[in-house]
This record gives C-alpha cells, structure tokens and sequence, in this order.
C-alpha cells in the first residue's frame, strides 16, 4: 500500500510539473524581431511608460497587442510576487488602476489603451 501512496506522489508531481511548465512557456515571448518593435522602442523613446501588474487580464491583454515585440515596451512592473499591494515606484506616481499609460507630458491614459490613441498620443508610426 506504501508503494501505491509513492507511486501515485510521483506521479501527480510529474503531472504538475508538466502542466507548470506549459504554462510557462504559453507566456514566453518569440524570439526574434516582431512587427512592433519600431514602435514599441519609439513609445519608449518619446518617454511613454507602461504601468501594470502581473496579474491584471487587462495589462495582459494591452501586451498581447504588441506580440512579440512585448520585449521594448517601456514596462513597469507594479505588483509584488504575492500579487498584494502594490510597489514603491507606483505608489510614488500615484498609479490607481491597470494598465496605465504615463506620457512625457505628464498626461495619463488608464485601460486597454487602442495602438492607434498611443500613436497618435506620441506621434510614433504605427505599422501597417
């Protein structure tokens, strides 16, 4: 009976291990240049910055817009591990709610913000 109970730990760990693993990789982004990146690395450069939290659907789905060019956003990270409370540089900048956007003028835009508002809030090119 010992050997069963073993048996079937080892196996629900391997199970969990595999399912762990694919959902770490389903998140990984591709390798290589994406069909934003020009103007992920522009928004960037015109001093746009991105505030979210890990495990905001909507921050999610603001990075999905950009595929794999996810990587040069200018993205900060407001949630600690525990996904409780919210870390020091966004308690700094105020920042109330997933996704903000923060503009080099100061101005803000909170939510999924569409890439044509953020072309035309930085005069970055949008790709076709």
């Amino acid at each position: 009976m010992n050997n069963v109970k073993i048996f079937l730990g080892v196996i629900s760990i391997l199970i969990v291990g595999t399912v762990a693993t694919a959902v770490l990789r389903s998140n990984q982004t591709p390798p290589g240049p994406g069909k934003h990146d020009a103007f992920a690395q522009c928004l960037k450069d015109k001093g746009a910055v991105f505030y979210g939290a890990f495990w905001c659907p909507h921050c999610q789905t603001q990075k999905k817009m950009f595929g794999s060019s996810v990587k040069l956003l200018p993205y900060v990270e407001c949630s600690p591990a525990s996904g409780q409370g919210q870390l020091q540089i966004c308690i700094d900048k105020k920042v109330t709610g997933y996704p903000t956007w923060e503009f080099a003028d100061g101005s803000r835009l909170t939510g999924e913000i569409s890439l044509q508002q953020l072309a035309e809030k930085t005069s970055c090119i949008l790709p076709q």
